[in-house]
């Protein structure tokens, strides 16, 4: 009797355990998942830059601004240098475009480290909506607000315009710090969230249904960075050639 009765006990502690603290996935299973992605949304790119020559998934202002560094784990997509291009309006220099994919409704979650000095303008920038050179929307994530840093922006064949309906005063990029960024987008409603570390409270908002389907790239205005483990949801993938910018040789 004393048997059966430690042996519940056991049992019984073994279903709380169950229920009440679930084990934890592993991790590589935590990477691939994110509760907050709508439904409908299937994962449509993914790149962790650990294997393989990631650097031809992309076409670039500059490519000789780009390298992939590191090792293994700690590999990913560096903007090492200034991008030698001039933007026919103002707008950001450095850009990093996936290449041949369009997305229309999406959430974006990518791992950014800021390599640059640190200065009220000290930014990374995600670019989507992207039909052109001269048409695109991005965000802009840098240590302080003001009209021209930390907003969402528009460029619409005239110098970036914010477009932002909600912002926060700045971010703090620190030294050798990667930041979780997540990026959502809704085309017919023309909501835009931009989430910086904190995946509940978003840093910035906007609203805007100028461009539709369009390409999504990573880069900065005029500073340096490394982006790493980019993961792309949506309902549909577009594919069609990207005919701008530089493509690896």
């Amino acid at each position: 009797m004393k048997m059966q009765r430690a042996f519940a006990g056991l049992l019984s502690g073994l279903l709380f355990v169950g229920v009440g603290q679930p084990l934890a996935a592993p991790a590589a299973e935590q990477a691939k998942v994110s509760a907050a992605v709508p439904a409908g949304h299937s994962l449509l790119y993914e790149q962790s830059f650990e294997k393989g020559d990631p650097i031809r998934d992309f076409v670039f202002t500059d490519r000789s601004a780009w390298k992939v560094t590191g090792e293994g784990k700690s590999r990913a997509l560096e903007l090492v240098k200034q991008s030698d291009y001039k933007p026919a309006v103002r707008s950001p220099f450095n850009i990093a475009l996936l290449a041949d994919r369009q997305f229309g409704d999406f959430v974006i979650e990518v791992d950014l480290l800021q390599t640059g000095r640190e200065y009220g303008h000290r930014d990374m920038c995600l670019f989507f909506g992207l039909q052109d050179p001269g048409r695109f929307y991005y965000v802009h994530l840098a240590t302080k607000m003001d009209d021209h840093a930390h907003n969402v922006f528009i460029v619409n064949n005239a110098p970036r315009t914010k477009i932002s309906t909600r912002t926060t005063e700045g971010v703090n990029w620190g030294l050798e710090i990667w930041h979780r960024v997540r990026l959502e987008r809704k085309i017919k409603e023309g909501t835009i969230r931009v989430f910086f570390d904190d995946m509940e409270k978003p840093v910035m908002e906007a609203r805007d249904t100028t461009f539709g389907v369009g390409a999504i790239g990573f880069g900065s205005f005029d500073d340096t960075g490394k982006v790493k483990n980019i993961r792309i949801w949506g309902p549909r993938l577009e594919k069609s050639r990207t005919e701008i910018y530089q493509r690896p040789e």
